[in-house]
């Protein structure tokens, strides 16, 4: 099968491109590049590849295209108030451009990478349910994912099969790393500094998911069968895998001998949610089987961080802080106001 996977150079992008080749797919890849030389570790990109912005997807780009799997978008919440009117062209109507071009030519699978950042501020007495909880969006990056996951069921039909997955915040090792997620951070800032400061009082809670186990579920959107997935939106996550951000900070911690916790409190994070994962467990258990935990992701960190010599310069800087590297290539002029290569 060829697939395209849009995004392909990012976090998630470079560990789902090598996870498809290991399995024999066809992949072909396409990325704007903002973090091409982000790279802190080995890379497996012996593939095809366009250097192309999403917003500027045309026919030719999907010729001979099977599936997409559709990760190109500003992704989290603080990288999407960046600009929220370029986020909402990024995430949103690229998505639908993307989606309907890919329809038109024949494309037959559209795995579509959402967010449970649509939840936003919710009861946290209850675990959030894909269809019969309420979305509450907060931020532009939320709204959009929202309202894509929205455009794209009308879509679907018996030939065009399109699936929704929403990940819990994703952690573990890429080479090309971000540690402006949570776990990630906290376990740079242990091994860096040997000292975990949350801003928080640690009483938000957090669903996380290993970085391979969100490719697991992505590589369900082109095996399963159509029946299975076609108009479906689904939370990736594990079964009990919802954390307050005191228990993510107490594992990071495990993972460094003599490490230390400092519960500062200084921001009060309205985004708390907890969030159910029975439906995945359900409708897609014959093939959702995640390997991985927070203990065995922060120890497959560790042993990284060494491989690669990882340093507090590294962790606080442009090659794993998404947002950081994009103010860098405003202010060097290599960006437009549009987030557009001059």
């Amino acid at each position: 099968m060829k697939v395209l996977v849009t995004g392909s150079k990012g976090y998630i992008g470079s560990v789902l491109t090598e996870e498809l080749i290991k399995k024999k797919y066809d992949v072909v890849g396409l990325d704007t590049g903002y973090f091409l030389d982000c790279a802190i570790g080995k890379l497996e990109e012996n593939y095809k590849f366009f250097n192309k912005d999403i917003r500027d997807i045309q026919e030719e780009d999907l010729k001979d295209i099977e599936s997409v799997i559709h990760l190109a978008a500003l992704s989290n919440d603080p990288l999407g108030e960046f600009n929220p009117k370029l986020t909402e062209e990024i995430n949103l109507k690229a998505t639908i451009k993307l989606a309907s071009l890919c329809k038109s030519q024949g494309v037959g699978r559209f795995v579509y990478v959402s967010s449970q950042s649509m939840y936003g501020i919710s009861n946290i007495d209850i675990e959030l349910d894909e269809y019969k909880s309420e979305k509450n969006p907060i931020t532009s990056y939320a709204k959009t994912k929202w309202e894509a996951e929205q455009e794209l069921k009308k879509m679907c039909d018996q030939h065009f099969c399109v699936v929704s997955f929403r990940p819990s915040t994703v952690f573990g090792f890429s080479p090309r790393l971000r540690c402006d997620i949570v776990f990630n951070s906290f376990v740079a800032c242990a091994y860096t500094t040997q000292l975990i400061e949350v801003k928080s009082d640690g009483t938000p809670w957090r669903p996380v998911i290993h970085i391979k186990d969100v490719c697991k579920a992505l590589l369900i959107g082109l095996e399963a069968p159509k029946n299975n997935l076609n108009g479906n939106s689904y939370n990736i996550g594990y079964k009990n895998g919802n954390y307050s951000v005191r228990e993510l900070a107490e594992a990071a911690s495990r993972s460094i001998p003599g490490s230390k916790l400092l519960f500062t409190g200084e921001h009060v994070d309205s985004r708390t949610y907890r969030v159910s994962f029975k439906r995945i467990f359900e409708e897609l258990g014959e093939w959702f089987k995640p390997d991985w935990d927070l203990d065995k992701g922060a120890q497959e960190l560790v042993k990284a961080f060494d491989k690669v010599n990882f340093n507090e310069e590294t962790f606080r800087g442009m090659k794993t802080n998404r947002l950081i590297k994009l103010k860098q290539l405003s202010s060097q002029n290599k960006l437009d106001s549009d987030l557009r290569w001059i």
